[in-house]
């Protein structure tokens, strides 16, 4: 019997802990959700496994409290992660948040059950694109990870249905876990991605000599990084004075890309690679187009940040990316894997520097309908049933049509 959705208003929430594996991601994405939360009042436990001086320092001056906690992120050793698991239930145990937000598909896998077990009232889980295992690479792992995907499957389905909600990101992931069995479609809140503030990501004039592309994104073969390089020594042979930027860093992903392949790449000049940095926003301003030819994402991130400072998008006909480019109108999107056609749509902007601008105005005015992190928060908290009405405004959330009216959500959030 599928179990129906709850419509009672549940004890207030007064704390809440947010799982994460990356506690770069509790600042970088969740920032102006955590200040929403500390805001109204409630008590943010900010929990990752590897917090250093300066995500702890983030998260104090957002009103967080920063807490460490023991997590293999990369890997899938059963008996290390069911010790974490157990080691996060103790952990939940004495904080005893009164609920528990997880994100990354090892928190949510474990934070969920760990939450149920502990007795922690409220149970919340985004599923931010569905990872590693579940992208088919075309080459002699893929078996493997079918396998892989059919138990982390079993697992997501034990995880999430002790979750209240779950959160996601695009449909297609929505239709793959209900197809699977995984969830119910009661439990499912879709939302634009994590969003961008758009005041901080604020429009600037695009470089247009030379035409200039850019790639943000952890180095991953799955990314469509060996793709990016492939397709920028074509373009580049026809058009020597092209750039093409490549930030991110080497990770302990099995699909990274190992650091030596990078630097050989930039020592051959096919591409500018800068490693991590803290603040992308410089990068984007001094970019013509924003490439990611990723072959499957939840809905990317650095996308919404590229086309809120008004930059065209190229990326690929994949779960997650497509969602991000109306075809001719802010971008192209080429097949997954296609380089000659990656190439292909990227010699057009040099063909002709107006779509630059034409795209990029689109892209804004697309981010400015979609991807508001002030909204999809919104959509959040008033999920969450959070009585808290000064910081889920009338405006915001006549915005989203959710009525607010007695502190909890009386209607359907848009999904656009």
């Amino acid at each position: 019997m599928r179990r129906t959705a709850r419509a009672t208003v549940k004890r207030p929430i007064d704390s809440i802990a947010l799982v994460t594996s990356i506690a770069f991601s509790l600042s970088n994405f969740r920032g102006p959700l955590i200040a929403s939360f500390v805001a109204a009042g409630i008590k943010v436990y900010a929990l990752a496994p590897d917090h250093d001086e300066k995500t702890r320092a983030a998260m104090i001056a957002l009103g967080a409290e920063p807490v460490d906690f023991h997590l293999e992120r990369a890997g899938t050793r059963s008996f290390v992660d069911l010790n974490d698991a157990r080691r996060l239930y103790g952990l939940l145990r004495r904080l005893r948040p009164d609920a528990v937000f997880s994100y990354f598909i090892k928190p949510v896998i474990y934070g969920s059950i760990a939450a149920r077990l502990a007795g922690i009232g409220r149970r919340y889980a985004l599923v931010a694109g569905l990872g590693y295992v579940f992208t088919a690479n075309g080459d002699e792992r893929l078996l493997g990870r079918r396998i892989m995907a059919a138990l982390v499957s079993r697992l997501y389905r034990v995880a999430l249905r002790s979750c209240d909600r779950v959160f996601f990101q695009n449909q297609d992931d929505i239709d793959q876990f209900i197809n699977r069995g995984v969830i119910d479609r009661d439990r499912v809140v879709r939302l634009n991605g994590t969003g961008v503030d758009l005041t901080r990501f604020a429009v600037t004039p695009p470089v247009l000599q030379p035409i200039t592309f850019l790639l943000m994104a952890r180095l991953l073969r799955e990314k469509g990084i060996y793709e990016y390089v492939a397709a920028a020594r074509i373009v580049r042979h026809a058009n020597p004075k092209a750039r093409f930027l490549l930030l991110g860093d080497v990770d302990d992903n099995p699909g990274s890309i190992d650091r030596t392949t990078v630097e050989a790449w930039a020592a051959e000049g096919v591409i500018d690679w800068h490693g991590h940095v803290d603040d992308v926003r410089p990068w984007i301003a001094q970019s013509s187009v924003y490439v990611l030819p990723s072959y499957r994402e939840g809905m990317p991130r650095s996308t919404q940040e590229a086309m809120a400072m008004g930059r065209p998008v190229v990326t690929t006909d994949a779960p997650g990316c497509r969602d991000t480019v109306r075809e001719g109108v802010n971008g192209f999107k080429v097949p997954v894997r296609s380089i000659k056609l990656l190439a292909a749509a990227m010699q057009r902007f040099l063909d002709d520097s107006s779509l630059v601008e034409t795209m990029g105005a689109a892209s804004r005015a697309m981010a400015e309908e979609l991807f508001d992190v002030h909204r999809i928060n919104a959509i959040i908290l008033a999920t969450m049933e959070i009585d808290r009405t000064a910081v889920l405004s009338d405006r915001v959330a006549g915005d989203i049509g959710v009525d607010v009216a007695d502190g909890f959500v009386q209607g359907a959030a848009s999904n656009r």
